[in-house]
């Protein structure tokens, strides 16, 4: 037996989708425009998939604090936090965080997926016990299975089935910890923070929210949707990322937990990978601070959301959740996503095509995240197109069977 037979049947679902069209999972930019555009198979092609939603990527102020670090400190550290991979602006950075989060700790990882494996297997161990939702990303699913934790999934955004879940396991674990994620990374809908927060209190249970889709975007600051939801006393832990509105590659993770810190020497992706670069740490402190002194690019980022929901709403699209700058378009079947993503690539959209098992449920979506940096004329240029491949796929439905 050859050592890749068992991925005979991905294999084979591979080749299929590789023969209807480009390769969705290896699609090669030939040219950035900006934050919103590129060049795609030769192709001008508007970006509505890159989950750069305050659209920091190409801000003139944190390209040149990249630049500036690069010259000073260097291309890397070469060393994890715990040897020689904390520099004076890891640290820094540490403490702009914490203080941006109004939180008493913060610790910055090197990607937003170490931070959740570091967080859930460095909080949890073999003796306690995980709640977590079923719309689970893969870094908390992995978190789970590294703790050794017993692991318990309840239904996606329902209180009620927590609820019911943590009394049906009263007793079990010598800790409980509960983790959600502020907005879903598929659908694009947000977590009932209030109701999640008030079933934890009720059997004392901590609670982890994941919020790398939602920093940035919601609550009165940005620092989220427990900031949205006014519950940030009473969420013992976040974890966020630097690859989404602060536009580069990172993690972090913050509380107020007194015993915090431990975690420095407890959490293994933490101790054992190298630290973050100079450029990214000092181009994510400088979009901190544009996070925070410019609440314009909330405003832009919401008003696109709202015009590309209303507009693929209007077309008859079946949009999976309520507004938010993650729009995904239900298809009926993996052959329909896969043709209509081939499509808007040829009409020159890029969104992301989303399949099971990476989805919910195993729909079969069409995901797009909007961003700041998008103009009215983009959006409006987006929704045109979708337009024709909505009258493209009535005509299909329409016609008489061969």
């Amino acid at each position: 037996m050859d050592i890749f037979d068992k991925y005979a049947a991905i294999a084979e679902r591979r080749s299929k989708l590789l023969a209807a069209g480009a390769d969705p999972f290896n699609l090669r930019i030939e040219a950035m425009h900006g934050p919103t555009e590129a060049t795609i198979a030769g192709r001008r092609t508007i970006l509505v998939g890159t989950n750069n939603y305050l659209g920091l990527t190409y801000d003139p102020a944190c390209v040149e604090a990249a630049v500036e670090a690069l010259r000073r400190e260097g291309t890397g550290t070469t060393g994890s936090r715990i040897a020689n991979g904390t520099y004076g602006g890891h640290r820094a950075l540490e403490e702009e965080i914490a203080a941006f989060m109004r939180r008493r700790h913060a610790i910055v990882f090197s990607t937003g997926y170490q931070a959740n494996l570091a967080m859930i297997a460095g909080l949890a161990g073999p003796r306690d016990l995980i709640l977590v939702d079923s719309d689970w990303h893969a870094s908390i699913w992995d978190g789970c299975r590294l703790s050794g934790a017993t692991v318990v999934r309840f239904k996606h955004n329902d209180p009620e089935d927590l609820d019911r879940r943590l009394a049906r396991n009263e007793g079990v674990g010598e800790c409980r910890l509960v983790i959600v994620e502020g907005t879903y990374s598929m659908l694009g809908d947000r977590a009932p923070l209030r109701e999640i927060v008030e079933v934890k209190k009720r059997h004392g249970a901590f609670l982890l929210v994941d919020e790398a889709h939602s920093f940035g975007v919601f609550g009165a600051t940005g620092r989220g949707v427990a900031e949205a939801d006014g519950v940030e006393p009473d969420v013992d832990f976040i974890a966020g990322t630097f690859s989404k509105s602060l536009g580069a590659i990172g993690g972090f993770a913050v509380s107020d937990h007194p015993s915090f810190e431990l975690l420095r020497v407890c959490a293994r992706p933490y101790m054992f990978t190298a630290s973050p670069g100079p450029a990214t740490i000092a181009s994510v402190r400088t979009a901190l601070r544009r996070i925070a002194e410019e609440p314009a690019l909330r405003d832009r980022i919401w008003a696109n959301a709202k015009a590309l929901h209303g507009g693929l709403s209007a077309q008859g699209f079946a949009v999976c959740a309520a507004m938010s700058p993650i729009i995904a378009v239900r298809l009926p079947d993996e052959a329909a996503a896969v043709w209509a993503w081939n499509r808007l690539l040829e009409l020159g959209v890029y969104v992301n095509l989303a399949l099971p098992p990476g989805t919910p449920n195993g729909v079969c979506l069409l995901r797009c995240s909007l961003s700041a940096a998008h103009t009215p004329a983009q959006i409006e240029q987006v929704v045109a197109r979708f337009g024709v491949l909505a009258r493209e796929i009535r005509v299909a439905l329409e016609a008489p069977a061969a």
